[in-house]
């Protein structure tokens, strides 16, 4: 059965803004997914999950930020603070009863500060577990403007972003001075960072984008969880193959319960 399309407003006035949700009925705990940095929620990891809940009767809901596939917005403006605000928006407006967050690059470290963020307001409970594909934890600064040269510098000074290449599109990824002086407020660090739950992170270790070098910095500070870190020796950032779209599942059937790993789906064909 197909889910319609709904979309809902954050934001006020100028910053109002249309986003885009896909939300499956069905029992906890649900599935929750946080796609990543110029991804949108028709990819084959969100429709994969989206299989996988439909298959097993789990409620499964997924959204575009801002700037991003069917959700209004410019991705110029866009921000961690921007986007965090809209997963929150979505979470409460869709997301019922506990949650699993599933949270792909940019989404795992988004994933992480939603999961920081209901702790805050003292809704753990809502949390029955996150699954972080290649997390790309502080990345605004770790991945991003740690490595830029004394020309990128000039450029942001002179222009207010960079450009950078990309291995997924002809276009380049636009990076800008707001993009990166907002994620420094959202950084975690080299602090300890305690979710209270469950926690697996699955890596490809031929990842360019994220080398498998930050799961495992990640997985250490992750010191209070139970964490298990699943490294792909022949796998790159997207792990969208078959094989890998699999292995998403299984995780995602064992931390459902373990009930639901014979009824996990073929995975879809296409790759995003």
């Amino acid at each position: 059965m197909g889910v319609q399309l709904q979309k809902i407003t954050v934001g006020s006035g100028a910053d109002a803004r249309q986003i885009a949700v896909l939300a499956r009925q069905g029992r906890a705990p649900g599935v929750f997914w946080l796609g990543g940095f110029k991804s949108d929620m028709q990819g084959s990891k969100a429709e994969a999950l989206d299989a996988f809940a439909a298959a097993t009767g789990h409620a499964a809901t997924r959204f575009d930020y801002s700037g991003h596939g069917r959700s209004g917005g410019d991705f110029l403006d866009g921000t961690i603070s921007r986007w965090l605000e809209e997963a929150l928006a979505v979470f409460d407006a869709f997301a019922q009863g506990p949650q699993i967050l599933v949270g792909s690059s940019m989404g795992g470290w988004l994933a992480l500060l939603l999961a920081k963020a209901l702790r805050e307001r003292g809704e753990a409970g809502r949390l029955a577990g996150l699954i972080l594909i290649a997390p790309a934890v502080d990345m605004t600064k770790a991945l991003m403007s740690d490595h830029f040269g004394d020309a990128e510098w000039a450029e942001m000074e002179r222009t207010g972003r960079v450009t950078q290449p990309s291995d997924y599109s002809e276009e380049p990824y636009v990076l800008t001075k707001a993009l990166i002086e907002d994620g420094a407020k959202h950084l975690f660090g080299e602090a300890p960072i305690e979710t209270g739950c469950k926690v697996h992170i699955i890596q490809g270790m031929e990842d360019t984008d994220v080398p498998y070098s930050h799961a495992e910095k990640l997985a250490d500070r992750l010191c209070f969880d139970d964490v298990v870190l699943t490294l792909v020796r022949d796998g790159d950032h997207r792990l969208s193959r078959p094989q890998d779209l699999e292995r998403l599942c299984a995780a995602l059937a064992k931390m459902a319960g373990g009930q639901d790993a014979a009824g996990t789906p073929e995975p879809p064909e296409t790759a995003a």
